[in-house]
């Protein structure tokens, strides 16, 4: 006989399963972030800071209301980059690989929740998916970290190896959190570093490797550069990051950075184009940029990266499917289509309301903490764009918010990361199904 508490998890769906499982790592990393060994003071932090700092992390978003640097211990950061890394390979599967470490089997429910959380289109093959982002991460983390120890190694000794390992998963999960702030200069990120090659390079391809999301590495590791045979979502994936890349530092190198010198200016420009998408650490005080600038990063904010990466934003495809599904009206065709491929309406739906609900909740967000807090609506709605696309870039306002607006924040960044449509479908999984069509009736548009 089953007990209550087997047919409650009987009926828990893969959708409120990846939920849980971001709220209880949630507060998890916020009960150890509590602890008085968590901070440099060894005092006990206020609960509502170690609650945002561990939705920020898990949700791999770094915005912060402490500075991550002088506030927190050794034990802190530790907790911290332990909860990035959690929460970019994400809770799933993460515990997934505990499984596969020891020796452990999948059941049908497990790969079904892997399937959704790494969005990955079909079940087959997804013990090896699982692998594959395990050396992947591995791989490209350590190599991120090799490369960055030649820049701190040499400027702070043995702390430089940390230093390195911070940045380079931080980098590759897409976090934005970073350890380089001073008593004298908090929340510096990595402007002092505006004009070194080597730093902005690997930070900036740790960026794009896990933003364009594992399914498309493993698509292209699989074809190696014979375009012609990816898959239609790595060619829009690659396709898409690609112009999201060069048209925006194209705008910046020419409107926004012009007073620095060349080589400086060429690597701000395409770090000031990667990072809103969706890393979070800057290069450049984001309060130097003109509105039109901010406007622009927070366009790019909010689209993000791939979907089964480690970036958030309603995602390239999304972005791009919304404009080739313009063009077919424009063009009076009945079809969608993207590269001599039709997309189904099913597709297109989903496109369209994961647009309307992100910019509802971002402009609602901001207008919110505009109100609560007395602050010009564009810089609420820069921070708010940063929270629902889980990116971290921030005007430098979000420390000084009350509780009620980290609140709007936290659950942003929540929603960003466990994906607005996942928490739907968690609460809504069972709702009805019309067997039978309703008439139909047409609306005047436009």
């Amino acid at each position: 006989m089953r007990t209550t508490a087997d047919k409650k998890k009987r009926h828990l769906n893969p959708f409120q399963v990846i939920i849980l499982s971001f709220i209880g790592l949630i507060l998890f990393g916020a009960a150890l972030l509590a602890l008085p060994i968590s901070s440099k003071g060894r005092v006990a932090t206020p609960y509502n800071e170690c609650l945002f700092t561990s939705v920020s992390a898990v949700c791999v978003t770094g915005l912060v209301v402490v500075d991550t640097a002088t506030h927190w211990s050794a034990f802190g950061q530790a907790v911290i980059l332990l909860l990035i890394q959690i929460g970019g390979l994400g809770v799933i599967t993460s515990f997934a690989a505990l499984t596969l470490l020891f020796g452990g089997k999948f059941t049908l429910f497990q790969k079904t929740a892997m399937q959704e959380a790494t969005s990955a289109q079909k079940m087959g093959g997804i013990v090896r998916l699982t692998i594959f982002i395990l050396i992947t991460t591995l791989a490209t983390e350590t190599a991120g970290a090799c490369a960055l120890m030649g820049v701190f190694v040499p400027q702070y000794g043995g702390k430089g190896v940390w230093l390195a390992i911070f940045h380079s998963i931080s980098a590759f999960c897409n976090a934005g959190f970073d350890v380089m702030g001073t008593e004298s200069g908090k929340f510096v990120s990595m402007t002092a570093y505006a004009g070194n090659p080597l730093l902005n390079l690997t930070l900036m391809t740790l960026i794009f490797i896990g933003g364009i999301g594992f399914l498309t590495i493993y698509d292209i590791g699989k074809n190696k550069f014979r375009f012609s045979r990816y898959s239609l979502q790595t060619k829009i994936v690659l396709i898409t990051s690609a112009a999201l890349t060069l048209a925006p530092a194209i705008y910046f190198f020419f409107a926004e950075f012009a007073d620095m010198p060349a080589g400086e200016r060429v690597l701000a420009s395409l770090f000031a184009a990667v990072t809103p998408r969706t890393a979070g650490f800057n290069t450049v005080d984001m309060n130097d940029l003109s509105p039109v600038g901010k406007a622009l990063t927070i366009v790019l904010m909010l689209v993000g990266g791939s979907p089964g990466s480690t970036a958030g934003g309603i995602k390239t495809t999304t972005f791009a499917l919304l404009f080739a599904c313009a063009f077919s009206v424009f063009r009076k065709r009945k079809d969608t289509h993207m590269l001599r491929r039709r997309i189904s309406d099913d597709t297109v739906k989903t496109a369209t309301s994961l647009f309307l609900l992100y910019l509802f909740l971002f402009f609602t967000g901001g207008a919110i903490i505009a109100s609560i807090e007395g602050l010009p609506l564009e810089q609420c709605l820069f921070e708010t764009a940063s929270a629902i696309g889980t990116v971290g870039l921030t005007l430098g306002i979000t420390p000084s918010l009350g509780i009620a607006s980290q609140i709007v924040l936290m659950l942003l960044m929540f929603i960003g990361r466990a994906g607005g449509l996942t928490l739907l479908y968690s609460v809504l999984s069972h709702g009805n199904k019309y067997f039978s069509k309703l008439p139909q009736e047409n609306l005047a548009i436009g």
